[in-house]
């Protein structure tokens, strides 16, 4: 706020604001202490997928301003992310999880991913991982 970069101050109050609704929807359903960690970087991955789809959007209708600045919370977005796994790191991941989960078969995907997403939250891309699993297990 006082190097007066609005931009990124808009950005960090909507991260904010998205993690305490999450927050309070949270509590409201289910007795807990509110979201976690995992729970927070999941919710900051989905607004970097968002705005990855709004960039296209945005150029395929000749708005390349808003792209523009679309492109700029991404990297806001992605400072507050963890390191993300290159292929050969996603890889490796995948079978140490169909190791531990003794998956033989699709049927077991849903437990792969699960522990996937529990151990590397914010860390990878889960629609690419699904992928690469279900190509391991099929």
């Amino acid at each position: 706020m006082k190097a007066k970069e609005k931009h990124k101050v808009s950005t960090l109050r909507l991260i904010l604001a998205a993690i305490k609704d999450r927050d309070i929807s949270s509590r409201a359903t289910v007795e807990s202490d509110g979201i976690s960690d995992g729970e927070i970087l999941q919710l900051l991955a989905k607004m970097v997928r968002q705005r990855g789809e709004s960039i296209k959007l945005y150029e395929r209708g000749g708005r390349v301003d808003l792209a523009a600045r679309e492109a700029e919370e991404i990297v806001i977005i992605e400072d507050f992310l963890p390191r993300q796994l290159d292929d050969a790191e996603i890889g490796a991941a995948i079978r140490e999880a169909i190791e531990e989960v003794g998956a033989t078969g699709l049927k077991d995907m849903g437990r792969t991913i699960a522990e996937l997403k529990a151990r590397y939250a914010g860390q990878m891309d889960f629609t690419k991982a699904s992928a690469l699993v279900k190509q391991q297990l099929g």
